[in-house]
């Protein structure tokens, strides 16, 4: 497989983490050039610093998603812990359900927002106010959709567990006489 394949494909199955690296990165690269062209060349940049805020409102909202699905946030569950395994995967399902109807209704805010900021331009970049603010929204659906997938790959792994183990379905004995009970010993080996 050739360098450019092994990239493509890291990319196609990793792409929050690409983004949310690559944008870091471009964080980092634009800070530094602010300060280049301002304390060292005399000629500071009118855009850097806004389009570095914009780029971090897309990292904050993206690496939220990130947390979100490496289900890596803040959880108390000291109370949770006194109940049995049933009565926790029902409280866990309760909080989902709860974090999942918080992010619809966030979803819906920022769609709405971001259209309302649609017409408003940014005076350093001359980009549409939308795509910094959009962020939210790309953010918040990219969090519902973790937040339901992690519930539904628990859910998949609790009843997995729960179902009936089948009973061997090998109607004939064994072929090795070494297993059979009734079997002779071969010549010249003692019983």
């Amino acid at each position: 497989m050739s360098t450019l394949r092994k990239y493509a494909h890291l990319l196609w199955q990793y792409p929050l983490e690409f983004a949310v690296s690559g944008i870091l990165v471009a964080i980092v690269a634009i800070t530094f050039a602010q300060v280049v062209f301002r304390y060292v060349l005399m000629a500071p940049l009118s855009w850097s610093e806004e389009l570095a805020r914009f780029l971090l409102l897309w990292l904050a909202s993206l690496s939220a998603a990130y947390a979100f699905k490496l289900r890596s946030h803040f959880a108390l569950t000291f109370v949770v812990d006194w109940f049995d395994e049933k009565t926790q995967r029902h409280i866990r399902s309760l909080a989902t359900f709860i974090v999942a109807g918080f992010l619809l209704i966030f979803i819906r805010q920022s769609f709405s927002f971001t259209l309302a900021v649609r017409d408003q331009i940014a005076p350093g970049t001359q980009m549409s106010m939308a795509i910094p603010y959009s962020s939210a929204l790309v953010g918040s659906v990219l969090m519902f959709y973790y937040v339901v997938k992690n519930w539904w790959d628990d859910f998949r792994v609790a009843e997995a567990e729960q179902a009936p183990v089948p009973p061997s379905t090998d109607p004939s004995p064994s072929a090795d006489p070494s297993t059979d009970p009734g079997a002779s010993p071969e010549p010249g080996t003692e019983a």
